[in-house]
């Protein structure tokens, strides 16, 4: 009821306050432009010291005291300190490795072939790179270059993980990176992949007379994984050490951890069902290993690609353990020796980050998502698990907490649906100091803007309150039918509903056609911690869907939504949500619009599809019960189905397989295909893309022509 009489209210306010307020123009709407309304954040304050910090606003820089609230204009003095000490930076420029410090820029590589993922040493006296899929080192004063392996080939990679390694364990940030410095810069720890027996897949397009072929290594459901031994060697050269390991087992590695001193590798390995991590502790002179920590679940365990399951105390006591074992990630203590001391924090509430420790005072300051699932706030709490305080404020998302370095201070952008960002300077004790900026502009209030807000909708089976954002159409009428345009992503531990500002021209011109716009979590999009996401452990797609159809239907009952006209969209396992609505889902959710789909769980990479289905022999049922084809006659509605022709992660023969599906069926249905497109396009088809999207809802949501100069 209480939710009912919000929407009523808002009605009421909409249609009043509509009457004083002045339209958003073409300008606005087409081109994001809303200054007045509301100001562009400055960029990303930078703490020069524990106390004092520089942060730019309205074209200048201002030096700020922390502990006074105190600004003045940034000197020339100020600024030089600042670049003083900034790190060095390496990169590749043309083919070249290049470093700048202090504003100076040197070559160090002038050589035909390509320098990969420069990684400078902790004492910034190296530069690691691979070339050739070999592992080289630099001395940035002499400029020697010494080749670390020699055995680098199409098929043997070392420091340069293979794909699956690179998408689905060390993650996409690491741009095919494997190789890790120790803290004394003496010795780099590398994983070698052997690919010989991982399957290829050849990927093809049309371009030029004879086409494009792509042939990549890429292990499906049940196929053999790269064989990967971790070795350790000298930054200078030498022989290579091997831990003890045996590369021919149906095993995983995840990002190894030095211990401070050096003297010891930390490595993740995992078995292929992944419900085991056992971390063992290898001397990196003899490559002989013992057990360090094991872990195991009902279910399975991520290898976190962030470095951030271990945080090493600098006094040497101890580390912090971040661990989803009790069903909601949380922080334990455990000695050097990986013995458990005490568990940090308890609760349903999930630790998003760990973002300083305090070892003098034996603090350690977090991130959770505990007052509201769909906010942040950063607390603080003592190792030994007493005097829980939150330090952040208000209803409101804390986002981009940035710490002092020693914490005296923090920075937080927080908003919420209704509230532009605001930016505030606050002690460690909690206290406002000073707000430093408010995006807010003088002419919020006088602009007619459409209304956003958070609901909640009690799941079907009323164990899980499902977050959901919607921004209503202007001016809505009482009575009458609105379309719903519904974007999702879906996935495991991946949900999109945060209760955050948000603005864009496009949200707001279909807001002002008459467009119910929607994002919606389910019970296993992180909300609901490991608790949650173990409901979709071998059964991708029912419960998501199950969530889904609960919130669709509260909208038609509650949100004047027109049932005939439910669409929903996303790309990649959003594409596969949308294909999933259309097929398994069509009795409520009428059109779609997928792009980049996963269509049937055996067509996609070992890694991730095994981790929450297993094996195709092992859970013949989740495969069928998951799968879009098995569904197609249930098919009706209309789907949009787009695909990168050279896709090398989601492969278009998802795609080919569901249209040809669709036309044994002789189902109605759109398709485009990007050449050269991948897991994702830019330039002019990315426009097009968008150009579609925008025709289809057009056609089938508003029934009506494209309005001109709208499209791109």
């Amino acid at each position: 009821m209480k939710q009912i009489i919000s929407i009523c209210s808002i009605l009421l306010f909409t249609i009043l306050a509509s009457a004083q307020q002045k339209s958003l123009t073409n300008e606005q709407y087409f081109k994001n432009n809303f200054k007045g309304i509301v100001n562009a954040l400055p960029a990303a304050p930078i703490w020069i010291d524990d106390s004092h910090f520089t942060y730019s606003k309205e074209g200048k820089n201002y030096f700020v005291d922390a502990k006074t609230g105190n600004e003045r204009e940034a000197t020339d003095l100020d600024k030089k300190k600042l670049s003083e000490n900034s790190t060095p930076t390496v990169y590749i420029k043309g083919n070249d490795l290049y470093i700048k410090a202090a504003g100076i820029e040197t070559q160090l590589t002038n050589d035909s072939s390509i320098e990969v993922n420069p990684t400078l040493s902790p004492d910034a006296k190296y530069v690691a790179f691979t070339k050739n899929n070999d592992l080289y080192t630099i001395n940035i004063v002499s400029k020697i270059v010494t080749r670390l392996t020699t055995d680098g080939s199409e098929v043997i990679l070392n420091g340069y993980a293979s794909w699956v390694y690179m998408e689905e364990i060390l993650g996409r940030r690491s741009q095919y990176r494997s190789f890790w410095w120790s803290p004394d810069s003496k010795q780099i720890a590398f994983y070698r992949s052997d690919d010989t027996k991982v399957p290829v897949y050849t990927i093809t397009d049309a371009t030029g007379q004879h086409g494009y072929v792509d042939n990549i290594r890429y292990p499906k459901v049940g196929d053999n994984n790269p064989e990967v031994k971790v070795g350790i060697v000298q930054a200078t050269g030498g022989a290579i050490t091997w831990a003890d390991f045996n590369e021919s087992d149906d095993q995983y590695f995840g990002l190894p951890y030095w211990k401070p001193d050096g003297n010891t590798l930390l490595v993740q390995w995992m078995n292929r069902k992944q419900n085991q991590l056992k971390i063992w502790e290898v001397n990196p002179l003899t490559g002989k290993k013992k057990p360090f920590l094991t872990e195991e679940q009902k279910t399975w365990i991520n290898l976190d690609d962030e470095g951030s399951r271990i945080t090493f105390l600098q006094n040497g006591k101890g580390f912090i353990y971040l661990s989803d074992k009790s069903g909601y990630q949380q922080m334990y203590y455990y000695n050097m020796y990986g013995a458990l001391v005490n568990a940090i924090n308890k609760g349903k509430y999930v630790v998003t980050e760990m973002n300083y420790i305090d070892e003098k005072n034996n603090v350690i300051y977090f991130t959770a998502r505990k007052e509201n699932t769909a906010r942040k706030d950063l607390y603080r709490v003592n190792i030994n698990g007493k005097k829980l305080q939150r330090l952040t404020f208000g209803d409101y998302n804390h986002s981009n907490i940035n710490l002092s370095p020693a914490a005296s201070y923090f920075i937080s952008n927080y908003s919420n649906a209704a509230t532009p960002t605001k930016i505030a300077l606050i002690d460690n004790k909690g206290k406002i100091i000073k707000e430093l900026f408010d995006s807010k502009g003088n002419d919020f209030k006088s602009t007619e803007l459409a209304t956003t807000e958070l609901i909640r909708v009690l799941s079907d089976d009323s164990l899980y309150s499902l977050p959901m954002k919607i921004t209503w159409p202007i001016n809505m009428e009482k009575g009458k039918k609105y379309p719903v345009l519904i974007s999702i992503y879906g996935g495991p531990n991946a949900g999109t509903v945060m209760d955050v500002w948000s603005l864009t021209g496009t949200q707001q011109w279909y807001a002002k056609e008459g467009l119910i716009q929607v994002a919606m979590d389910h019970r296993a999009s992180g909300h609901f911690g490991k608790e949650g996401v173990n409901y979709m452990y071998h059964n991708l797609g029912y419960w998501e869907m199950k969530d889904y159809t609960t919130m669709a239907k509260w909208l038609i009952a509650n949100g004047q939504a027109d049932p005939t006209k439910i669409c929903i969209t996303g790309f990649s396992y959003g594409g596969y949500m949308s294909c999933y609505a259309l097929t398994y889902g069509a009795d409520v959710f009428t059109h779609g619009m997928a792009g980049g789909s996963v269509v049937d769980w055996s067509l996609y990479d070992s890694h991730y599809t095994e981790r929450y289905m297993g094996t195709l022999q092992d859970n013949p049922e989740g495969y069928k019960t998951s799968s879009v084809l098995n569904y197609v006659s249930q098919y009706k509605g209309m789907l949009q189905i787009v695909h990168g022709i050279v896709d090398e992660n989601v492969h278009m023969q998802n795609s080919i397989q569901l249209i040809s599906k669709l036309q044994d069926e002789k189902k109605n249905f759109e398709f485009m295909v990007y050449s050269g497109g991948r897991h994702g396009w830019g330039g002019n088809k990315w426009l097009h893309f968008q150009n579609l999207k925008t025709t289809f809802i057009y056609k089938y949501l508003l029934n009506k022509e494209v309005p001109k100069g709208l499209l791109k």
